[in-house]
């Protein structure tokens, strides 16, 4: 059992933050590693990227989007109470070196789990910028935790409410165009968004790191659930991942996997506003 220290609403109704009392997953942590919980004794487990850790405190951070049943029962939960089953730190950590300038790409919560591992990257020496994008000004996430550590944060919303109009790859391929001496480009977020990420910089021949958001059941390479294709071969996602070569990641088919149980989700979704209320 693991205890909720704090929650906050991040936009209300959608994205949650919890900082949860974990303190041998705090000690362990590294940016990159994710955690797999479940909520109740008879529900799915779920992959929850590291938002941030403080290994002094004893707590992890984790944001999630309510988008399915067990999001919906993660996010009923208030400060005090405790999740049933939290198991990490799990997959490989992001490997950080010192490159020079690195941008992180971030889109939807997606920005949460990028803010720990531009975190890390700062940490190491490197001139992080920080993209971010959201439909609206109201939907980001994490600008204010980024700008303490990035030397700039560029923001993109559609509807032009804040920052550049227009998408994350708007504002990137502007800030390409002014610093071609970019070494790596990191991009966490929706497959659409990484995948166009990593569209972009191919020809330019910037190394390109996306963490890929596979169906996960036991996180540690025994149930296959989490398999991608990767440079033609295929890689599990929970012990050879998250994080892999953008622009050797097969995207359609990652994308169609990650439509395979839509059907059966909204079906669970339903019985749980019905039987739940």
């Amino acid at each position: 059992m693991t205890r909720i220290v704090h929650r906050r609403d991040i936009i209300p109704g959608q994205t949650v933050e919890m900082v949860l009392h974990a303190p041998a997953i705090a000690a362990a942590a590294r940016p990159g590693h994710f955690v797999i919980l479940r909520v109740h004794p008879m529900g799915e487990r779920i992959p929850l990227t590291i938002a941030d850790a403080d290994a002094a405190a004893g707590t992890i951070t984790i944001v999630f989007l309510v988008v399915g049943t067990t999001t919906a029962r993660l996010a009923q939960l208030s400060e005090g109470e405790e999740i049933l089953d939290v198991c990490g730190p799990l997959g490989q950590a992001t490997h950080l070196v010192r490159v020079g300038k690195v941008v992180c790409v971030g889109g939807g919560t997606g920005i949460a789990a990028m803010h720990h591992i531009a975190k890390g990257h700062a940490q190491v020496g490197n001139q992080v910028t920080a993209v971010i994008g959201a439909r609206s000004a109201d939907l980001l996430l994490f600008e204010e935790e980024l700008g303490r550590f990035c030397h700039e944060v560029l923001v993109a919303t559609n509807d032009g409410s804040r920052g550049v109009r227009g998408l994350v790859t708007d504002a990137l391929r502007r800030h390409l165009a002014i610093h071609p001496d970019v070494a790596e480009v990191v991009a966490v977020g929706p497959v659409p968004m990484m995948r166009a990420v990593a569209e972009l910089t191919r020809p330019l021949g910037i190394k390109t790191v996306v963490s890929l958001n596979s169906i996960m059941v036991d996180g540690m390479g025994m149930c296959g659930a989490c398999r991608v294709r990767v440079g033609g071969e295929i890689r599990f996602a929970c012990v050879d991942g998250p994080e892999f070569d953008g622009h050797a990641v097969d995207f359609d088919e990652l994308a169609a996997r990650l439509t395979a149980f839509v059907p059966q989700e909204r079906q669970s979704y339903g019985c749980l506003g019905v039987c739940h209320g």
